[in-house]
C-alpha cells in the first residue's frame, strides 16, 4: 500500500505521519509532502520526504510517480490568513486540492481521498443542533474553498474515479503556540497558558460555547475514514466534545492540578465564529465506528501532552 499524506510536517499531518509510521500494517511506501520539513516528521524513519510546492505542476509530475493507494490531503492556509491574502489562499485551499484530486484519479482510478475539511462550511447557522444535513453557508473564504472540494470530490466519488471521503473537523487543539493564523488559535493558546501557569486573556466570554477535538483524536478518524467502504459517506462530521470556555478551562486547572487565572474578553467576531457554535450530531460517524475525544479531562490530558 502507497501512501501520500500533504501537509506532512504540520500539526494534524505530523501525528498522522508518525501514527502510520508506527503502526501501520501493508505499508509499502509512505510519502510526505510539505513546504519543508523542519518538525518531528523528519524524523520519521523510513518515510520518503519530498519537500516542494503543490501548485507546481512540475512537482506534481515527480510526486505521483507511479501513483497512490490512499492520499491524506491535510495542507491548507489557515482561515484568517487566507482571508487576508485572498489570491494564495484561493491558490493553496482551493486550486491545490482540485488539482491533486483529479492527479490522484488519474494516476490511480478509485484510490481513496481522505480530505481535511472544516466546520467553517457551515458559516453562521441558527440552528439548536448541527449534522451533515445541515444547510453549509460559508462566512470565509476558507471555508468557501473547503466546501467547492467537498463537492469535487463527491462528484468525482459518484463518477467512480475515487474513494473520496470529505472530514468536516473544528479547531484542534493544543496547536503549537507559533502557529497564530488559525481564528480558532485562542481555544490552544489556553491550553499552553494553564500548563505553564501564567494568565490568558481569552478574547470570549466564558460562556462561549465551542467544539473541542484532540489531534490524537483527529489522527484516529483519518484513519478509520481510510478504511471505511467505498459506499460510505463521502462527508462527515467527526464527533467533537461540545462545551463552554469554562469547562474546558475547569478540565485544564484539573488535569494540571493548580487553578487558572483567566480575564475573560468579549470579542463579538471571534464569539461569532467559535463560541456560538449549535450542538452536535455525529451520530453518522459514531455508527460507522468513529468515537472521537472521551471527554472534558482526558482531551485536555492528551492536548496537554503533546500528542
Amino acid at each position: 500500500m502507497r501512501v501520500l499524506i500533504t501537509g506532512a510536517d504540520g500539526f494534524l499531518g505530523s501525528g498522522l505521519a508518525w501514527r502510520l509510521a508506527n503502526t501501520a500494517t501493508g505499508l509499502s511506501r509512505l510519502t510526505l509532502t510539505d513546504r519543508q520539513f523542519v518538525g518531528k516528521s523528519a524524523q520519521i524513519a523510513g518515510a520518503d520526504l519530498m519537500p516542494g510546492d503543490l501548485k507546481q505542476p512540475d512537482f506534481l509530475d515527480t510526486l505521483f510517480e507511479p501513483g497512490f493507494d490512499i492520499v491524506y490531503h491535510l495542507a491548507s492556509m489557515p482561515g484568517g490568513q487566507a482571508e487576508a491574502e485572498s489570491e494564495r489562499g484561493r491558490k493553496i485551499n482551493l486550486t491545490m486540492p482540485l488539482d491533486l484530486a483529479w492527479r490522484t484519479a488519474a494516476s490511480r482510478p478509485g484510490a481513496r481521498f481522505v480530505f481535511a475539511s472544516s466546520i467553517a462550511v457551515y458559516g453562521d447557522v441558527a440552528v439548536e443542533v448541527i449534522s451533515e444535513a445541515t444547510p453549509t453557508s460559508p462566512g470565509l473564504s476558507y471555508g468557501a474553498h473547503k466546501l467547492m472540494t467537498e463537492i469535487l470530490l463527491t462528484d468525482l466519488a459518484r463518477r467512480g474515479e475515487l474513494s473520496a471521503i470529505s472530514l468536516r473537523f473544528p479547531g484542534l487543539v493544543a496547536r503549537p503556540p507559533t502557529e497564530s493564523g488559525h481564528g480558532s488559535a485562542f481555544m490552544s493558546q489556553i491550553f499552553h497558558k494553564i500548563g505553564a501557569g501564567e494568565d490568558f486573556l481569552s478574547p470570549v466570554p466564558a460562556s462561549a460555547r465551542c467544539w473541542w477535538m484532540s489531534r490524537a483524536a483527529a489522527v484516529e478518524t483519518l484513519l478509520q475514514a481510510s478504511n471505511l467502504q467505498c459506499d460510505a459517506p463521502t462527508v462527515l462530521l467527526p464527533p467533537a466534545l461540545y462545551a463552554t470556555m469554562a469547562e474546558m478551562v475547569q478540565a485544564i486547572a484539573a488535569v494540571v492540578g493548580r487553578p487558572a487565572s483567566i480575564q475573560w474578553g468579549d470579542d463579538a467576531r471571534l464569539t461569532r465564529l467559535f463560541g456560538a457554535m449549535p450542538d452536535i450530531d455525529a451520530s453518522l460517524a459514531r455508527g460507522l465506528g468513529i468515537a472521537g475525544d472521551a471527554d472534558l479531562q482526558s482531551l485536555a490530558r492528551v492536548a496537554l501532552s503533546g500528542d
